[in-house]
């Protein structure tokens, strides 16, 4: 295993894996690649085709509230790069492992990889603190949100309390 040079708050950054899947199931984008997760507010911003309107942004807190509140499992697995290649290619689709991905991974990373699980909800590869169930987190808070035309960047602001 890679070192890891993060010391996050696990109920916030738990709080990340299960927007990134949010947001990819609702928009149809990519994990955000520029999040910055801490104690008291986190940032982070996902490229859209559109602004999400007002309705959208409390749908957004309403779900993942909704998602925490299902208290699903975070489990850990240990998977080498062709078996994470063979989850991929035999998930069904739409599954959370058709969308796992070694892209993102840094070039030393080793060759076993750490894949974290929440419930049947979310898989994503990371070396990161969690809780142990989503409950763990608390309650999601939207705390605003900004928009970039030129990038198509939309930018959350979200504390857990």
């Amino acid at each position: 295993m890679n070192e890891h040079n993060k010391d996050e708050f696990p109920p916030s950054h738990t709080a990340e894996h299960l927007l990134n899947q949010l947001m990819a199931r609702m928009f149809g984008c990519e994990r955000s690649s520029n999040a910055h997760i801490e104690r008291k507010k986190s940032k982070i911003s996902y490229i859209l085709e559109r602004k999400p309107d007002r309705k959208v942004e409390k749908e957004i807190e309403r779900q993942m509230n909704e998602l925490i509140d299902q208290d699903m499992p975070v489990t850990f697995e240990f998977v080498t790069r062709s078996e994470l290649e063979r989850l991929v290619r035999e998930a069904a689709p739409g599954s959370p492992d058709a969308l796992l991905s070694a892209d993102r991974l840094p070039d030393d990373a080793p060759d076993t990889i750490r894949l974290v699980r929440i419930g049947d909800y979310d898989v994503c590869p990371c070396i990161g603190k969690h809780v142990r169930s989503t409950a763990q987190i608390g309650r999601f808070e939207m705390l605003g949100t900004n928009w970039d035309e030129a990038q198509r960047s939309f930018r959350i602001r979200f504390k857990v309390v």
